[in-house]
Formats: structure tokens, sequence, C-alpha cells
């Protein structure tokens, strides 16, 4: 098969979060009879558990790792797709289909990318592919609990690079050498209810709860750094519970969220965000949790390496950033240097989500050129 054919087979699958649907066995008999050997791996608990696979070809040094996913969000509305999200369509050089950007397109164009490296050389090391069918969910029964089944069975990489869509308009705009980090922020504030005629009797919680958000969302938490953007929080949701215009409320509560750069923590945010609102006012609850720390692989041989290979496909050279939202890559960097190297990524999620078919073929060759580089 060659990279369209075996993303459309994959697309075939319906693997919704935790769902497989078959989709990693079909990765995995490719994978086989290309010399790998293969590990399916369940982690979770009935309706929690979700499926992994770990392949690997060689056993010594260099290693490198291709890392990414084949579950997909859902859907959504299917009658709005043309062709559906499950039936691969190919229409004016352009396959349509639930993830054919994110990410099984770029899972296939690396496994194509290793299977047609190994028929015309001589491998002097090992290649290996991490692949979870738990990214687009909570992220705790997929890579983070292979890559510790692989360190404690000796497969840790020397480098690793994740197949996320990285790119905002066409192939060879960027890789992402980090993330930030997310942090999430429920503020609640109690109040009495009461009829607003009679406002001595009640206490309306919502002015305080506006001047704590007005604080939060005008504080500077940072000016960014040489690889980041200035750190972010932006409110999602004011809930009230009220639907009478006469009724002072008994409480207000509200969402944010805190995308924040490598000068800080999750607990050197969560303080943060505390000691700000203590400053404010008072009377007031909230709760901070978050799974995901930023992370930098700073510019260094490997980075330029994924950079000239991108360029020697392309033309173009590549921005090293740090923008978008959480990947896998953040569980990898703990164990090795990794970057983010990818398909377009302007229909991710969508209806009609679609690749480019001369882009996978691109990106396949993309992948080539780093496993011709890194053996070299």
């Amino acid at each position: 098969m060659n990279t369209l054919e075996l993303t459309q087979k994959l697309i075939a699958c319906p693997s919704v979060t935790p769902e497989d649907a078959g989709a990693l066995v079909l990765l995995g008999e490719y994978l086989e009879s290309h010399g790998f050997t293969c590990h399916h791996m369940s982690f979770g608990e009935g309706a929690d558990a979700v499926p992994n696979l770990f392949a690997r070809i060689g056993t010594g040094a260099p290693h490198i790792c291709f890392a990414g996913h084949t579950d997909v969000v859902p859907p959504g509305d299917e009658a709005a797709w043309t062709y559906g999200p499950f039936n691969p369509h190919i229409e004016n050089g352009v396959l349509y289909g639930r993830g054919a950007s994110d990410m099984k397109g770029g899972v296939a164009a690396f496994a194509v990318a290793a299977a047609e490296y190994l028929a015309k050389n001589d491998l002097k090391g090992s290649i290996s592919l991490l692949i979870t069918g738990d990214e687009e969910g909570d992220a705790v029964n997929g890579t983070v609990k292979v890559l510790e089944w692989m360190d404690a069975n000796s497969h840790i990489p020397d480098v690793a690079i994740v197949g996320e869509p990285t790119n905002p308009d066409e192939l060879g705009q960027e890789i992402k050498i980090g993330r930030r980090g997310s942090l999430n922020g429920r503020l609640l504030v109690h109040g009495k209810q009461g009829h607003v005629a009679y406002q001595h009797l009640a206490y309306n919680p919502l002015p305080m709860l506006a001047k704590l958000l007005d604080v939060l969302a005008t504080h500077c938490f940072d000016e960014g750094n040489e690889f980041f953007p200035p750190t972010n929080l932006e409110i999602t949701t004011i809930d009230v519970g009220n639907n009478a215009e006469n009724v002072i409320p008994a409480r207000g509560a509200a969402s944010f969220n805190i995308r924040f750069n490598d000068n800080w923590s999750k607990h050197k945010l969560t303080a943060a965000v505390g000691d700000i609102l203590d400053d404010a006012g008072d009377g007031y609850e909230v709760e901070l949790w978050g799974n995901a720390e930023s992370f930098i692989t700073k510019p260094n041989d490997w980075t330029d390496l994924v950079r000239d290979a991108v360029t020697d496909v392309t033309g173009r050279t590549p921005a090293l950033t740090t923008n978008g939202g959480t990947s896998d890559a953040r569980f990898i960097v703990k164990y090795c240097p990794v970057v983010e190297c990818g398909a377009v990524n302007s229909t991710i999620h969508q209806v009609n989500e679609r690749a480019n078919v001369e882009d996978l073929e691109d990106l396949t060759r993309i992948y080539g050129r780093i496993l011709e580089r890194y053996f070299s």
C-alpha cells in the first residue's frame, strides 16, 4: 500500500476515542509485513480501556521513534458531511474523511516512509512507532503509559518526531519545538438570593464575580520569551443559573483557561492566580487543574535535521514555533528530544476534514528524508 491507500483504510475505521475499530490492528499488520515487531497493549479498565501499539525494527542505536495517534474526535452531524466521515473519498486531488489530517494521514505517511526506507537501505539502528488510541481523550491510558512500558523494556529512543498537523496553510510552514501548558480554572462567588427590589435583604455575587474576572483577564502574566508568546488567560463561561429578571442570584460561577509558557509551571501559576484573586477581593472559591505543562526542545542538531528535511522536499524553511494546543509530545520530551512535524491543520476537527493528496505524498517524502539524514 502507498500512503493514500493506507490513509483511506485507516479513515474507514471509525476510531472515535476510545474505540479503535480495527485501526491499530490494520496498522500493526502493515508494519509486521515490513519486518517490525509489534506490541499491542491496552491500559485502563472496562469502558475506559484504550488500545495502543508500539512497533520496532532493529535493536541498536541510533533509535528514532515516530509518535502519533489513530483515534479521532467525534464527527458531529454526519449528515453535514459531503461524503461521510468514515467513507474516505477523493475529489479533485483532495482526500475527505475524519482523520485525513489529524492524524491518520501522518501515521500512514511515516509507516510508508519507514517501509520504503527499509526496502532501499540496510538499517543501522532502530526505527519505532508509538501509536496511541487515547490522544483525543483524557490522554491517561495512552502515550504516557506506553512510554513507561518502553522505559521498563529498554525501548526509549534517542530522538522522536510527533506527526501532528503543524502547518496553518501549506506544507513546510512550521514545525513545533514546544507547546504551551494548559491550566483550567473554575471561579465561584456565593451570594444570597433575594428580590431585586429588596436588595438590602440579599447579596448579589455578580459584581464581585465581574471584578475578579476583570482582574484576571487584564493581568499581564509575562511578556513571553525567545521561544514562546506571552501567557494568555481566556474566560470561557459565565454561569448564573437564573432565568428571572427580578431575582438576585444565589451564586455566580465562571470558567477560564490559561495557556502558559515555560516561565511558569502549573504549581507556580496556581499560586499566582490565588495571589491575584486575594488582592482583588474575597468571598470566592477557585478550583484549578490541568495535565499539560509547557515544554521546549531548544534548537539543536535534531531540530536542524528535521527542518532541513522539510526544506529538501518543500523548498520552504519552516519556522520553529510553540503555538497551538497541547499534544502527546509533552510526555515524550521527558525521555528524549522531540519535535512535531506533520500535515496542514486548517480543517482538523471540522466537518469535511480533508488533506491534499499531494501533501500526503510530500509528507511521506519528508519523513523519508528525515530517515535518510538521521541514519547517514
